[in-house]
């Protein structure tokens, strides 16, 4: 869990961690303005210097195929 945020605490939320590689602070900036776009995703979190991504959102509303498409879409490695 991270300290700073509390992220690793759930709300009922389905949660997947992710190590991406190839991330840039501006590149996380905007994989997580992506992310929070996408129907059902109520909560991202990245430590983009360590590659740690953290997303909570509704299955029923976002398939996993349309979150990882964010990181292929943008040549990022992504594993759960």
């Amino acid at each position: 869990m991270c300290k700073e945020c509390g992220c690793g605490q759930t709300n009922g939320n389905t949660r997947l961690q992710f190590l991406v590689k190839g991330y840039t602070e501006e590149l996380s900036k905007a994989v997580e303005k992506t992310l929070l776009g996408l129907p059902g995703v109520l909560y991202v979190h990245i430590h983009w210097h360590e590659g740690e991504t953290t997303v909570d959102y509704n299955p029923s509303k976002t398939k996993l195929t349309d979150i990882l498409k964010v990181f292929t879409d943008r040549q990022l490695e992504a594993a759960l």
